[in-house]
């Protein structure tokens, strides 16, 4: 059981908190029955999404028994069968989907598009230079208008333009690690990586750093978001955005991290408490003053 935990990787459900985003936002978090919906697709998108990291770990099954981190994962390590697997990976598929369309048929189809992508990278697009982040940046996308179709709010532009800026920000960075990490066996593991090399890594991701920050600040400070919000002060949470990037940089660049952007949030106690602190910022603008 033990084994079957950690291939359900249920670190990497934090990924997932995107999906309330639609609901902090559109100031119904004090609803019951928007916060249970909520709360319902989170945890179907944290089975569905143990699915495609199955999926995934039996089509690299090879490559990672080559790699000195993903090695010890359950599947490559030769704990669980491929065949245990590819049962567990059918199951939660089957499961999660089912439940998506007896909550809300739409947002079964959002479940079943963020499904379709992430096979579909699995099995192809996870070798495509700059489409591979692209389609990570995509999943997350697709996981925080997820959260808005669940409850029936409007889905914001500035939701989707932040989301895929970070999400940009965070696969860079670890495509940078991982280059970093592997130096001549990378392209073992993954064939993309063939393409990429650190200065250009770096180029990328100070294209995105930047765009994140001020995509961030001209929506806090968006005439048409404080009228929407009710909220006049939200550009005080700017600061909260820039220690956040700036420390995920120095993690990058002076601690050789960045690997896993999950394990660095749950590790790393500043960028922890950076994210509480933004998000208790955020709830008392909103919902307080």
């Amino acid at each position: 059981m033990r084994s079957v935990l950690a291939t359900l990787r249920p670190q990497q459900w934090v990924k997932n908190f995107v999906l309330l985003a639609g609901l902090i936002f559109s100031q119904n978090l004090d609803k019951p029955d928007f916060t249970l919906k909520s709360l319902a697709a989170f945890a179907l998108f944290c089975l569905l999404s143990s699915s495609v990291y199955i999926f995934n770990d039996i089509m690299d099954v090879e490559s990672d028994r080559k790699h000195p981190l993903k090695s010890t994962r359950p599947i490559a390590g030769g704990q669980i069968k491929v065949s245990a697997g590819v049962l567990l990976f059918v199951v939660l598929a089957i499961v999660s989907l089912g439940l998506s369309l007896w909550l809300n048929p739409l947002f079964a189809l959002t479940a079943l598009g963020y499904f379709a992508l992430n096979l579909i990278y699995s099995v192809y697009l996870k070798n495509v230079v700059i489409i591979d982040v692209m389609c990570i940046a995509l999943s997350f996308v697709i996981r925080a208008v997820a959260g808005a179709v669940v409850i029936g709010v409007e889905i914001s532009a500035w939701l989707v333009v932040c989301t895929t800026l970070l999400a940009l920000f965070l696969g860079f960075g670890k495509r940078r690690h991982e280059l970093v990490l592997l130096e001549n066996q990378a392209t073992d593991h993954r064939k993309s990586l063939s393409e990429y090399s650190p200065y250009f890594l770096d180029q990328m991701i100070s294209v995105v750093t930047a765009s994140t920050v001020v995509a961030y600040a001209f929506y806090t400070l968006s005439p048409e978001v404080k009228v929407k919000l009710g909220a006049s002060h939200m550009e005080l949470t700017i600061p909260f955005v820039l220690y956040g990037v700036f420390r995920y940089l120095y993690l990058i660049h002076q601690k050789e991290g960045g690997g896993s952007p999950t394990r660095m949030l749950l590790t790393d106690r500043p960028i922890l408490a950076n994210i509480i602190l933004w998000l208790a910022a955020v709830v008392l603008i909103v919902y307080v003053f």
